[in-house]
């Protein structure tokens, strides 16, 4: 088993150490430029060039049904999910095969608008709900994966 992290943007950092340290799984933290992490056995950094989805190609190249992948990126998750990983949004949301098709939709949606000129806002603000929210679901995410033969 194996946690993912795509890093650059994720608020929830850790929380991921905190999970990923109760239950002995190894995180990887992904990104762009170098971004501390704490001195520990479990925690892998790796720092990609700058290019253009170089984290998501990282990210993606090496989910399988025993990782779990933490990204806010619709397009990562989707590939995530397609090569058998769990998938957990950093708001705690997890993406699912039967979600991501309208997350998808959503998003070329949004990216019309947004093209057209219209200001439409951008995500909500990340709370304490979405903290605990996502403690949570990435510790049954594990659970789970333990459980599995």
């Amino acid at each position: 088993m194996r946690i993912f992290v795509d890093a650059d943007a994720c608020p929830v950092k850790d929380e991921i150490y905190k999970v990923a340290f109760r239950h002995g799984v190894p995180v990887t933290i992904v990104s762009n430029s170098p971004i501390r992490v704490p001195a520990h056995d479990l925690i892998d950094r790796v720092v990609v060039s700058d290019g253009f989805d170089a984290a998501d190609d990282w990210i993606a190249e090496r989910a399988d049904a025993r990782t779990v992948c933490i990204t806010a990126d619709i397009l990562l998750a989707d590939r995530c999910l397609k090569a058998g990983a769990a998938v957990i949004g950093s708001n705690g949301k997890p993406f699912t095969t039967s979600s991501i098709g309208s997350a998808i939709a959503t998003r070329a949606i949004m990216a019309d608008l947004r093209a057209g000129g219209d200001a439409i806002g951008g995500p909500p603000r990340f709370s304490k709900t979405d903290r605990s929210r996502f403690l949570s679901a990435l510790d049954e995410a594990l659970v789970r994966l333990k459980r599995l033969p």
